[in-house]
Order: structure tokens, then sequence, then C-alpha cells
């Protein structure tokens, strides 16, 4: 596969792809194929893509629907909550509405308390996720992956065979593997592209919902980066970035163009929908299909286990590898996990790693922007 586009075209589309799928995912549904919502990383979707259904994430990032929310939750509460779930009752997200079923999972506190609430109105099925990741919590965790199999075959009268899933499991990586690989060309320095182009493709690829098709585009556009970039194309040299923290998306892209208008280059994302989302494969040598699932997914760093030695792991590596001048932690207001594990990742940052470190907090508004720019701005300029 080559492709005939400028880069610049090909990032704005990705940055387009969520808007393309609203109008796609209508289509699905005419042709009688399934959709299952999602909202956290710890979802196998493997199990979905193997009933044959769609899996999407549901819409979050967005200020649009907070004071709807609010009316019903605590103000409170974490932006990212309310976000979601005023996109459910102001039924203002497609992928929401036309939904067969939504998949939720005990992370944080929020989250179970919305999913009781939105039970109310939408079939909900929630994951018991344990927050340790010990060889117990591990096998109570692939016995939740079989009550969800079990269920997904009752719902939707579909047998989902080890054949099946290993086949979803085998695309499902072959897709991580291309992720990765275009990811890590921002080992380079300088630069091949800014993180607001990675993160564009990043995020845009989760709403190409014929997943086989992902790793051939994305390989392709990982050669023309190389090409262009062999032919002297570069963002020049820039203090290289790495954002962490709470999932980041919509409004909270913010602090992607504070950092990159301000003379910084985001060149490593280690949120949820950054490397922890692909770093990983599913074993696909493992004899036992659900053990493997179970091992991939619960190894996710997120803040809610406690320890959390893998988000300090997948750190290490990634500052190395990225050759990192300085990590921007992103924590959403009301986000206690993250907020609280924030100071093991200052000391973490600035002792082991020998690095600067910045933490922003902020929520979904635009009202803090110039603060925000002032704070990365000068951050920056002490690197």
């Amino acid at each position: 596969m080559k492709l005939v586009q400028d880069l610049p075209e090909i990032f704005e589309e990705f940055g387009e792809k969520k808007r393309e799928a609203f109008l796609e995912i209508k289509e699905y549904k005419d042709k009688g194929i399934p959709v299952i919502g999602m909202y956290c990383a710890y979802f196998p979707t493997e199990l979905a893509m193997a009933v044959g259904a769609i899996p999407v994430g549901l819409c979050s990032f967005s200020n649009e629907t907070v004071t709807a929310a609010e009316r019903e939750l605590p103000k409170s509460m974490c932006p990212l909550v309310k976000s979601s779930y005023g996109f459910a009752i102001e039924d203002k997200c497609p992928f929401f509405h036309f939904a067969d079923l939504v998949i939720g999972e005990t992370t944080c506190d929020g989250k179970k308390k919305m999913y009781e609430f939105m039970s109310e109105f939408k079939d909900v099925f929630i994951l018991e996720l344990p927050h340790k990741q010990t060889e117990a919590a591990l096998q109570y965790w692939k016995s939740e992956i079989i009550r969800f199999k079990e269920y997904l075959e009752k719902k939707f009268e579909v047998e989902i065979t080890e054949e099946k899933l290993r086949e979803a499991v085998r695309i499902s990586n072959e897709g991580r593997r291309a992720l990765k690989d275009f990811y890590e060309l921002m080992k380079q320095d300088p630069a091949p592209m800014k993180g607001e182009n990675l993160y564009n493709v990043l995020y845009g690829t989760t709403f190409k919902f014929d997943r086989s098709k992902v790793p051939a585009e994305i390989d392709a556009l990982t050669v023309k980066l190389k090409e262009e970039y062999a032919a002297g194309k570069n963002e020049g040299k820039k203090h290289r970035i790495l954002i962490t923290g709470c999932p980041i998306g919509g409004a909270t892209e913010k602090v992607i163009r504070a950092v990159e208008d301000n003379g910084g280059v985001v060149v490593a994302f280690e949120n949820c929908n950054g490397a922890k989302s692909f770093d990983k494969l599913v074993d696909e040598e493992n004899p036992d299909v659900y053990d493997a699932l179970a091992r991939r997914y619960l190894n996710i760093g997120c803040s809610v286990m406690t320890p959390n030695p893998n988000r300090l792991d997948l750190l290490d590596r990634l500052i190395d590898e990225f050759k990192v001048d300085g990590v921007v932690e992103m924590t959403l207001q009301a986000c206690h996990t993250y907020n609280v594990e924030s100071l093991s990742i200052r000391k973490f940052v600035n002792e082991k790693k020998g690095i600067p470190y910045i933490n922003v907090e902020t929520d979904y508004s635009q009202a803090d922007i110039g603060q925000l720019n002032t704070r990365i701005a000068a951050f920056i300029e002490m690197l």
C-alpha cells in the first residue's frame, strides 16, 4: 500500500476520523452489526470482535455536556465522568446512541457510580477489575473475562469459538505492532513530526472500525514518514517532552498545544490512548487464550493499581528510548488516583531519571489556557 497524499493532509484526515465515524457507525447498525461501547483500556476488545461486534470508545472528552451531568452528579466529580454521563443523558454521542451494550469496569469510584445510573437506560455490563496485579488477581480477572464471554454469547446468540478469538487477537496484535512501529519513529532526534500529529494518528485509528485494514494503512504512513525524514524533513531541534497522566483528548489537547506552541515537541504519550494501549501484545503462543488476554490487560499500568510498578517500568523505558528532556503530567481535577500517584511519578522522574517534571491539573474548560501556557513555557525554558 502506497500513500499518495501529503503528510499534512493525512494527519488532518486522522484528526477528523472521529467525526466521520459518527456517520459510519449508523451504516454498521443498518447492516445489523452490533456495537459495543467502552470507556477504558482494560476492556478486552478482542471479545467484542470475536462476537462480530464493533468496539468503539464512547464520548468523554468535551466540556459541552458537563453542565447537563452536574444536574444529577456532584460538581466535585472529575470532568471525564461528568462529560461521559452528560453525553449519555443528553443523547449527544452517536456511538452511545447506537451501542447495543456499554462495558463498564471497576476502575475509579466515580465511574462505578456513574455506571449504576447509566444502567437505568442502557444495557451495561460491569467487568470487575482487580486493583492488584498479583497471580491471585490474574486468576480472578481471567474468570471475569470468561464470564463476559459467556454473557456476550447469550446476549448476541453467537458462539465465541477459540478460533474466532485467536483471529481477533491476531488482528489486534498486528494493529498494535504497526502503531508501535509508527510511534517509535519519534525516537529520532530531531523528531519527524509534531506530537499533535502523532496523537491524531493514535487516537484517530481507534475509530477505524475495520481493524484488519489498520496495519497496512499505518505501515504505509510509517514508510512515507521515514522517506520524508531521510529527505531532511523534520521538526528541528526542540526540547523533547513526554506526556503522562490521565487520558488525554478533546478539551485536554490544550496541553499538547501548550507544549508545542512554546518551543517543545511531544515525543511520547504514556497515557491510556498512548503507549499503554499498544506497548504489549497478547501472547499468541499461550495455549490458554483467556490466560493470555488476562495477562496482557491486567498488566496495564493505571493509577487504580496498587502498587503500580508497570507504569514506572513503561515510563522508565520511554524516557530512555525517546531521549526525553522533561515530563509533563496532566491530571484532571478530582481524579484522585492520578493526583495522588503524581507524587511517586515526580519522585521517580526527578530522583531516578534525573530530569525535570511538572504536573498540570486541569479540567475540560478553556479558562486556564493562559495559565497553562505560562507554566509550560517557563518549564520548557528551564530545560
